[in-house]
C-alpha cells in the first residue's frame, strides 16, 4: 500500500471481547486498513452492521489476508445488504453466481478511467467489494479518491454554484458494446429489464444519505454534460470538476496483494484501477449493495 499521507493512526474498535479489530487510519479525510478481522465470520456473527458504519465514515476499507471464495464474498455481500446482480448489462461471473462481475483485463475489464460504479443508472449501487483473483507481480494498482474532501476544498462560491447544478451519466460509451453482444438484452437492474443505456440525471452534488455530508459527485468515466447550460459551459464546469476530485490529497493508491479485499462507499468515491501490466491477464472479482437514487442538497426532504 502506497499512501499520499506520512501520518497514521491506529483506533482500537472492540466489537467483542472474542475479536477486537484494529483500525488504521491511511488518509485524513478517508481510508484505513481493518487488522485482525476474517470477514468469512463477519458474514455470520452479527458484525456486519458495524462494519457498514465504519465504511460510511471512512469510504474506503483494505482487509489483507483474507481467505474469501465466490460463495464467501457473495456471503459477505448479502450480510452488509442487498445485492445486485453483476451488472446492468455485463453476464455475471458463472451461473451460480450472478452477482459476481469478473472484471477481467483480456475481455476489457481494466477500468483505467476514474469513475464511481454504475452512476449511468438511476440508483447506482451504494458499495463495492473487491477481491484479487489474478494480480500482476508489479503493477495493476488502485487508486480512489474523496469525493468529500473534493466538495468541501472547493471555493465556497464554487460550492454554492454546483449545488444548483445537475449531470447527466452515460454508460454508452463503455459498456454499449458488451450490450450488443447480448443482442441488447442485459440483466434486471431494480426490477426493470436493461435493454438500452439512457443518459440519467444526477445532482453535481451529493447528500450522503446516513451521514449527511455533501460529494462532489461527478466522474469523467461516466458523467458527460452539464444540464441547462451551454456546451461551452458545460465542458468548463466538468473539466474544472474532474481536475479538482483527482488532485493528490485527496486519493489514496492501493497496491494488491494476494487475499486482498478492498470495499468502498459509491456515494463519496471515485476509483482508478493502473493499466501498467502489459500482457498479464488481470483478473478481479467485484459485488455490488443496492443504493437509493441521489439527493442533492437543494432536493426535497421525505
Amino acid at each position: 500500500m502506497t499512501v499520499t499521507a506520512a501520518a497514521t493512526e491506529t483506533a482500537r474498535h472492540e466489537d467483542d471481547t472474542r475479536s477486537p479489530w484494529s483500525l488504521e487510519r491511511l488518509v485524513p479525510s478517508f481510508a484505513a486498513r481493518i487488522h485482525d478481522v476474517d470477514l468469512r465470520e463477519v458474514a455470520l456473527d452479527g458484525r456486519a452492521s458495524q462494519l457498514r458504519g465504519l465504511l460510511a465514515e471512512h469510504k474506503v476499507l483494505f482487509f489483507a489476508e483474507q481467505r474469501l471464495d465466490n460463495d464467501a464474498q457473495v456471503a459477505l455481500g448479502r450480510a452488509l445488504g442487498e445485492l445486485t446482480v453483476s451488472h446492468p448489462v455485463v453476464a455475471g461471473a458463472t451461473a451460480e453466481h450472478p452477482e459476481i462481475y469478473a472484471l477481467d483485463s483480456f475481455d476489457g475489464g481494466r477500468s483505467d478511467v476514474w469513475h464511481t460504479d454504475v452512476t449511468f443508472m438511476p440508483r447506482p449501487p451504494m458499495a463495492s467489494i473487491l477481491r484479487a483473483v489474478n494480480i500482476p507481480d508489479v503493477g495493476g494498482n488502485t487508486n480512489w479518491v474523496d469525493l468529500e474532501a473534493a466538495y468541501a476544498s472547493l471555493h465556497p462560491g464554487l460550492q454554492r454554484l454546483a449545488d444548483e447544478l445537475t449531470a447527466e451519466h452515460d454508460g454508452s460509451r463503455e459498456f454499449a458494446e458488451y450490450l450488443e453482444r447480448r443482442g441488447g438484452e442485459g440483466n434486471e437492474w431494480d426490477g426493470e429489464r436493461v435493454r438500452q443505456l439512457k443518459p440519467v440525471p444526477h445532482p453535481v452534488v451529493r447528500v450522503h444519505p446516513e451521514t449527511g455530508r455533501r460529494s462532489l459527485f461527478v466522474n469523467p468515466g461516466f458523467t458527460t454534460r452539464i444540464l441547462g447550460v451551454s456546451d461551452a459551459e458545460s465542458r468548463g464546469l466538468l473539466d474544472a470538476f474532474f481536475a479538482h476530485i483527482t488532485r493528490p490529497e485527496h486519493l489514496v493508491r492501493h497496491r494488491w496483494r494476494a487475499g486482498d479485499v478492498v470495499m468502498w462507499d459509491n456515494r463519496s468515491t471515485a476509483h482508478y484501477a493502473d493499466f501498467n501490466y502489459a500482457d498479464f491477464r488481470r483478473v478481479m472479482h467485484r459485488i455490488t449493495l443496492r443504493g437509493d437514487v441521489p439527493v442533492g442538497p437543494l432536493d426535497p426532504v421525505g
